[in-house]
């Protein structure tokens, strides 16, 4: 996760002059962050950002602050400013400009969204309080499905996962107005906390519309008993990660037999979907819906659908419901404690609707040809460096290697920004409704999915913006897609960036991570073409679990917060992706210059230098409320355990930092985790 000014950083391959004369103008960017007062050996996470941390407390309206932040607002002032001049700018109707410019005159009107108030929402919600009957209910239920809405269920179309180069629609579990299931159940007093207001904040959202309490309350304890019931036939989070137990294939005539009365040809043809087979993720959460249509009344889910549509556009809405959303989901959830600027929630929702708009706009002032080719020159080396490391692993056999190598090889790197920009001049963008303009673009998102039903896969086709902080691999595509925007250390350009920092901040945290998750617990089954498939032999299948567990068991074993542990079996994939990626991505280094010389900079040495250029890049901490959250809810561990983790599982960081037995983070060597 990096952006901008390092795409030219990323580019410092050998030849990088580690002493350039700028350097001296700036603060050293990982030892002007330190805490010496921290051993590193008993927390590296401390020891590298600790200094940071402690002198940029989080605002008052972030639920974390760090290295995702910094890059962020880098990128939001750019945006905003190309918003800015959109705004001033005429242009033709259905053009990126006219279409920037009005979503973002529209969302900062103030006024004119006070005086909409919920009413831009009146089409949604008049056709729920119509609802008579289950056919009636089930009808509003998918259509919500194209506002963005996923009430009940979640519907989407991507690539089959047995057959990659088809596109099938998706149906899976869904509709929980809390983050995960466990929510409803988990005992802890911090998240019964959550469960005992949640029907309150439901109760306030409903009175907006009923205008009378005594009712809000009773519709909003039908809510919260209908989400919990669904909840209870939701998979856990790391239950999720086994493809082949998530995915079930039927014929639409099949898909009729999970929900009784609802006529799924009919509803798909009323929603423009033209297939006559399905991919379910969790039939037996249907079937329990199932239960729930013919148990519960017609008016407690009409009150649901009205919540979660209300949930959904809140944020877009007149005053009293955006405070109302943002004092349950942002200060009780997140611990968040004010609202961010206007122009900054605007500008997330502009990216949700416009994002390619933006992204042609964006690289062209900040990602030059040439610096793209810096990039792919850094993302070879890399490669160069698996390769390498995996024909030397000494737990798999000379056939399942060649295989891994196969796919390895096969891998698609996008880097920077698409080959073909996304046309949204059928999206209809006006300032006179922010709402409106957010309705248009999840009906634009939604009509853009099905499109692809019964065509050919789009191989080329980026699933995330120039201008996102983050990057991804799609196993389905056996690609990794790293946008412009991954590039950036805020604040420096890359002639102040040594490689040692350069390989440990993307090298290790981004292009060996990315390039991991490949060959990570449910990467590693799908094969070089992308599709599902086998191609391990059974020891080489047993040797990876085995180790894979270790990995499981080292993070069950950290407390995080409070009585709250890590989840090993659900972050395992990203855990195994950031050892991957620190390993890789240190052997690549040891081919510079700068390794090779071992000369000491800002008192570092080049190998201390890549650790804490990789623990820069997690340079983060998060309130209590939003780290509980994420516990429940993601598959990442915590920031600070993805430092600690692959670290104490790195010989060579031993080495660098003096680390003994007599240090918090020490692991003997037979019990740290080596697999790729």
């Amino acid at each position: 996760m990096k952006s901008i000014y390092f795409m030219l950083v990323i580019a410092l391959m050998a030849s990088c002059n580690s002493n350039n004369s700028s350097s001296s103008k700036l603060a050293d960017i990982v030892s002007s962050h330190m805490d010496t007062t921290v051993a590193p050996g008993d927390d590296f996470f401390n020891y590298a950002n600790g200094q940071w941390i402690k002198d940029n407390p989080i605002p008052a309206s972030e639920s974390g602050w760090g290295i995702f932040n910094l890059v962020e607002d880098e990128n939001l002032n750019r945006i905003k400013r190309i918003s800015e001049e959109a705004t001033s700018t005429e242009a033709k109707t259905g053009s990126a400009t006219q279409q920037i410019g009005d979503f973002f005159s529209a969302g900062m009107d103030s006024a004119n969204i006070e005086k909409n108030d919920f009413h831009p929402l009146d089409p949604i919600l008049n056709q729920i309080k119509s609802i008579q009957s289950l056919p009636e209910l089930f009808t509003c239920m998918n259509n919500l499905q194209k506002h963005g809405v996923d009430a009940m269920y979640s519907m989407g179309v991507y690539q089959d996962m047995k057959n990659s180069d088809k596109n099938f629609l998706y149906i899976s579990q869904g509709g929980l107005g809390l983050p995960d299931r466990d929510y409803y159940f988990n005992t802890d007093s911090r998240t019964t906390s959550i469960r005992n207001e949640y029907p309150t904040h439901i109760a306030i959202m409903l009175n907006m519309l009923l205008n009378d309490e005594t009712k809000a309350k009773v519709a909003a304890l039908q809510v919260f008993n209908l989400e919990k019931q669904m909840a209870e036939s939701h998979k856990k989070l790391e239950d999720l990660r086994d493809p082949y137990a998530n995915y079930n294939k039927m014929a639409v005539a099949d898909l009729n037999k999970l929900i009784s009365g609802m006529d799924w040809s009919k509803e798909f043809q009323a929603l423009g979907i033209k297939t006559d087979s399905v991919i379910v993720g969790q039939p037996e959460y249907l079937k329990k819906l199932n239960s729930l249509f013919t148990t519960a009344n017609i008016e407690a889910w009409k009150n649901y659908l009205t919540y979660q549509t209300l949930t959904e556009y809140a944020p877009f809405l007149s005053t009293r419901f955006e405070i109302a959303n943002f004092e349950f989901y942002g200060k009780l959830l997140s611990g968040s404690k004010e609202q961010r600027p206007r122009w900054k929630r605007v500008l997330n929702a502009q990216e949700n609707a416009l994002g390619d708009a933006l992204g042609q706009l964006y690289v062209k002032e900040y990602f030059p040809e040439k610096t793209k080719k810096r990039y792919e020159d850094l993302v070879e080396q890399i490669v160069i460096s698996y390769r390498e490391h995996i024909q030397k692993l000494p737990w798999m056999s000379d056939s399942t290697k060649q295989k891994a190598i196969s796919k390895l090889n096969s891998i698609k790197r996008k880097i920077g920004y698409p080959n073909k920009w996304r046309d949204y001049s059928s999206m209809k963008i006006t300032q006179d409704s922010y709402c409106r303009n957010v309705i248009e673009g999840n009906l634009w998102q939604f009509n853009y999915g099905i499109n692809k039903l019964g065509k050919p896969v789009d191989r080329n086709e980026w699933s995330m913006t120039p201008q996102t902080y983050n990057a991804y691999y799609n196993p389905s595509n056996n690609e990794i897609v790293l946008p412009a925007a991954i590039f950036t250390a805020p604040g420096y350009k890359d002639e102040d960036l040594d490689d040692a920092v350069v390989y440990g901040y993307v090298g290790a945290s981004t292009i060996g991570h990315e390039l991991t998750h490949g060959f990570d617990d449910e990467g590693r089954q799908f094969d070089q073409n992308g599709n599902l498939k086998n191609w391990w032999s059974k020891e080489d299948e047993a040797n990876f679990k085995k180790r894979a567990q270790m990995l499981v068991d080292q993070f069950n074993a950290y407390v995080v917060l409070d009585s709250l542990h890590a989840n090993g079996e659900a972050s395992l994939g990203e855990n195994i992706a950031d050892l991957g990626g620190v390993i890789i991505g240190l052997d690549a280094f040891k081919k510079t210059k700068q390794f090779q010389e071992n000369k000491k900079l800002a008192g570092l040495t080049p190998l201390q230098r890549y650790f804490m250029g990789y623990a820069y890049g997690w340079m983060q901490t998060r309130t209590d409320a939003k780290t509980a959250s994420l516990l429940l809810s993601d598959v990442h561990a915590p920031i600070f355990l993805r430092v600690l983790g692959p670290m104490s599982n790195c010989d060579e960081w031993y080495t660098a930092f003096n680390v003994t037995e007599k240090n918090k983070m020490y692991r003997k060597p037979e019990d740290r985790v080596r697999i790729w």
